[in-house]
């Protein structure tokens, strides 16, 4: 039971929290770490996290090719061309004579019922594929086909009525690929049936079609000369017209259809810049978080959450090397890439753009190396499992579970305290109160011990 000053009239309540006070500042100051601690570990997660991107980044830019890129033209809206990195300064015109179709056919119209009995399809290669329906609708027979994954769909479509009036259904059978090799053939009966001759093909059947002939997409090259060259394709994407390039047709046409590929020298600098700025934001950012604000005299100095981390000083100066070190023998300044005085990281697109004209494959060699280098560095201290920034991570976090038991034990001491003190403070009171109490009663007694004034 607490007694807040009930006898000595004092404020024992916030006497007990004052000295609460004094006897938690230990927990705070543990608390504090904590709070640094975790800001700490936020910082450097989201340093490795952007450490690991630019590892990513650099895998690709370290590639033979990774400064390959060219624009790609077509004289014809009908004729696209796809220019990949393999691809080289590119120009010839082409005739559409053309475009790849799928093969399909329409059945003849028929009522319901007439759908039924096994059916055979054979494919342009010979394949051969017995189909039987559940039942004799032309919906169970559609449903067959499609079933039977041949490369062929079915769509039920109106036949219109007979003379009776009744519906009457058909089927119409499309290859799901272009080419000749997507034709098709769909025989009424086994194929037993069609291997003798007596099964008959159902789009020669009165009132069916072949709507298409699968055929495959023809261009010619250098048309009307002496080497002029025909393709053939499947599909209308002829791939590898030459190395690297690619080009899809939608339309026949008589007339020759240049295309083009030339050299995007826009977007290699634009490549080569973006990578080189990423490196520069991440060198900034570490030197932003290492920096001490120093206040005026009486201030307080405010420190970087990088400041005095060896780990992330040692992780700056491995990228800062990684970017300005000679490539054998070649300064990647060279090529437009350069640390200032100050340590900070820049592209010159112009020096860079000079550097491709007069030398492509030893630019590309330079960045190339240089990329390489990053990702090495990137990688030995982001790796998941045994990168120095993820262990410093690691040992950052060990530290504030070890800061966070302290503080729960302190909790206890604190408690423990304050019982002690809730304990000591009330006895006081009860102790006073029996004094005062006694006080009382001696004085009651020399009252009446005293002869009367009347007397």
């Amino acid at each position: 039971m607490k007694i807040d000053g009930l006898a000595s009239g004092l404020n024992t309540a916030a006497i007990i929290d004052a000295l609460m006070d004094v006897a938690a500042i230990p927990k705070k100051q543990v608390a504090a770490r904590i709070t640094d601690r975790n800001s700490v570990i936020s910082n450097l997660q989201s340093l490795n996290t952007s450490l690991q991107d630019l590892a990513t980044k650099a895998q690709t830019a370290a590639k033979a090719n990774s400064l390959a890129s060219f624009r790609a033209s077509s004289s014809s809206e009908n004729v696209t061309v796809t220019a990949g990195a393999t691809a080289s300064a590119f120009s010839t015109s082409v005739v559409v004579d053309a475009v790849a179709t799928s093969h399909a056919v329409v059945t003849a119209a028929a009522p319901a019922g007439s759908w039924g009995g096994t059916f055979t399809l054979v494919t342009a290669d010979g394949t051969t594929t017995e189909i039987t329906p559940e039942g004799t609708s032309a919906v169970d027979l559609a449903k067959a086909i499609n079933d039977a994954d041949a490369g062929i769909t079915a769509t039920v479509v109106s036949g219109g009525v007979d003379a009776d009036g009744n519906p009457l259904s058909r089927l119409q059978l499309t290859s799901t690929t272009t080419g000749e090799d997507g034709a098709f053939t769909l025989y009424r009966g086994t194929s037993a049936d069609v291997d003798a001759g007596t099964a008959r093909d159902v789009a020669t059947e009165t009132g069916a079609a072949v709507l298409t002939q699968g055929a495959d997409a023809r261009i010619r090259l250098f048309a009307g000369t002496a080497a002029e060259q025909a393709i053939t394709s499947a599909s209308n994407t002829f791939t590898g017209l030459a190395d690297g390039i690619d080009i899809t047709v939608t339309k026949a046409s008589a007339d020759p259809v240049t295309v083009s590929v030339a050299i995007d020298t826009e977007a290699q600098a634009k490549t080569a810049g973006d990578f080189v700025k990423q490196i520069g934001d991440l060198l900034k950012r570490i030197d932003n978080g290492s920096k001490a604000t120093v206040a005026e005299a009486g201030g307080k100095t405010t420190l970087g959450v990088f400041t005095g981390d060896s780990t992330v000083r040692a992780l700056r100066g491995a990228l800062a090397n990684a970017v300005q070190h000679p490539v054998d023998g070649v300064s990647p300044s060279s090529i437009g890439i350069s640390i200032d005085r100050y340590g900070a990281l820049a592209f010159d697109a112009k020096k860079f753009g000079e550097a491709m004209a007069a030398d492509p494959a030893g630019t590309q060699a330079v960045f190339a190396a240089v990329a390489a280098r990053v990702d090495d560095v990137a990688g030995q201290y982001s790796d998941k499992y045994d990168g120095m920034l993820t262990q410093r991570i690691t040992g950052q976090q060990s530290e504030v579970k070890a800061l966070e038991t302290q503080v729960s034990r302190w909790d206890l001491r604190l408690e423990q305290r304050r019982a002690t003190l809730e304990r000591q403070y009330t006895a006081m009171e009860t102790q006073l109160s029996t004094l005062q109490s006694q006080s009382s009663w001696l004085s009651s007694q020399l009252a009446s011990l005293r002869p009367d004034s009347s007397s």
